[in-house]
């Protein structure tokens, strides 16, 4: 299965997701359900995985845009510091160029895909543990999807792995990726638990997020979820 497949089938998306009432609906509901996650509304979660994430990143982004420049602030830059330097630029260019949240090379967002997944299996680790129960369950639920053995074992690899916020954050290759793996984060949790809040604020500043850019973020997702956005 291509990692955007794999991104549909935990978002929803695909027609075998996880629907009965799962966190996000699909695989992420089944692995977070037990931790807060989030459902997505039902407009959103008929979209492509990596097109609801690249859409919700990109809205926020231009929101968190037009009030700086109401603000009379500079042309804001969606990172801090200068880490993510490759590929397309952190702000519009003169000529009136825009941030590529969704690459256009299907090879690209295939990439993407696998990078949000890791993010979102990372952010289900974020309370330190994945019990032998939930584990289990997973296992069964996992059994019953068009999932092959390659894409099982990577699903459990992943959340067999350390939790390593900083391997998340370095996965992000520009700006605008940075974005995304925060948002496809703050999906899969609802950040009301002081572990889920403690790892998002670490994560943000691990991707040197502007701290207006990732507030609008929460209101972004929050609208777009069975929940309204929580304070940060």
């Amino acid at each position: 299965m291509s990692s955007k497949s794999l991104l549909d089938q935990f978002l929803g998306d695909d027609k075998g997701g996880f629907a009965r009432g799962a966190a996000t609906g699909g695989i992420a509901g089944l692995i977070l359900g037990g931790k807060g996650g989030r459902k997505m509304v039902k407009n959103t979660a008929k979209i492509a995985g990596v097109a609801v994430v690249g859409g919700l990143a990109y809205k926020a982004w231009q929101d968190w845009q037009a009030k700086k420049q109401a603000e009379g602030s500079p042309q804001p830059s969606i990172t801090t510091g200068e880490r993510h330097t490759s590929g397309t630029a952190s702000v519009p260019a003169a000529g009136g160029g825009q941030p590529v949240f969704l690459p256009e090379p299907e090879e690209a967002q295939e990439a993407l895909s696998r990078k949000l997944i890791r993010a979102m299996l990372a952010a289900a680790k974020a309370d330190g543990h994945i019990t032998p129960d939930e584990r289990k369950r997973i296992n069964a639920q996992l059994a019953e999807m068009e999932l092959d053995a390659k894409d099982r074992d990577f699903v459990f690899a992943e959340l067999d792995k350390p939790l390593d916020v900083d391997a998340v954050a370095k996965s992000a290759d520009t700006p605008e990726e940075a974005v995304e793996l925060y948002t496809a984060s703050l999906i899969a949790l609802d950040e009301t638990g002081p572990a889920e809040k403690g790892y998002l604020s670490m994560l943000a500043a691990r991707l040197e997020l502007d701290p207006d850019l990732v507030a609008q973020l929460h209101v972004e997702v929050g609208h777009s979820v069975d929940r309204a956005p929580v304070q940060i």
